[in-house]
């Protein structure tokens, strides 16, 4: 099997260390080699993050180049927009379509992008979710990324079940139920 590359793109506090977490153990429980890179200028709330997962039978390094990826997952609209460079030609993109505003918008040295979703459509095989909005109807919206990894899983080679394996190993024990049920979200969608 060819290398698979994953990249995870967010904002600090949104939960992409936790989902590189759980792809690294799932390729590790498929038997694969695995390497995991966590990439971030500020991890602290509202700075950009970006975790890498490759996978194959063998990986060397564990940075993804541009035009590599084979499935970007991103938290937020901004964050897809950043990173949506280093998708291959026919990798799924799949968005979060949620905004957060970066500290130049904040303080009004910039303006946040219109049509970001729109613009990717024109390039690049794009898949939204608007995983926070379907979080808070399961009552906790800190669970909106395993509602992502969902969609995110329909591009990937492994089982339901084994996707619940992992969640169960690495989700705190008393937020297995919530986090199986956010996934199965995504997953059916």
């Amino acid at each position: 099997m060819a290398v698979k590359n994953i990249m995870i793109v967010g904002v600090g506090g949104q939960g992409t260390l936790l989902t590189s977490r759980i792809l690294g153990g799932l390729a590790t429980l498929s038997g694969y080699d695995v390497k995991l890179s966590e990439v971030h200028g500020m991890a602290q709330r509202g700075g950009s993050v970006v975790t890498f997962v490759r996978y194959g039978e063998k990986v060397a390094e564990p940075i993804v180049e541009e035009g590599q990826a084979d499935v970007i997952i991103a938290f937020e609209r901004l964050e897809a927009l950043r990173y949506a460079h280093f998708l291959k030609k026919d990798g799924a993109l799949i968005i979060n379509d949620w905004r957060i505003d970066p500290m130049p918008v904040v303080i009004g040295a910039a303006e946040y992008p219109e049509g970001i979703i729109e613009t990717l459509k024109k390039d690049y095989k794009v898949y939204t979710v608007n995983a926070t909005e379907e979080s808070k109807k399961l009552g906790n919206p800190r669970v909106f990324n395993l509602i992502v990894l969902g969609v995110a899983a329909q591009h990937m080679d492994f089982t339901k079940e084994q996707w619940y394996e992992v969640i169960e190993k690495t989700v705190p024990p008393k937020t297995i139920d919530l986090n199986k049920q956010a996934f199965d979200v995504g997953y059916h969608l």
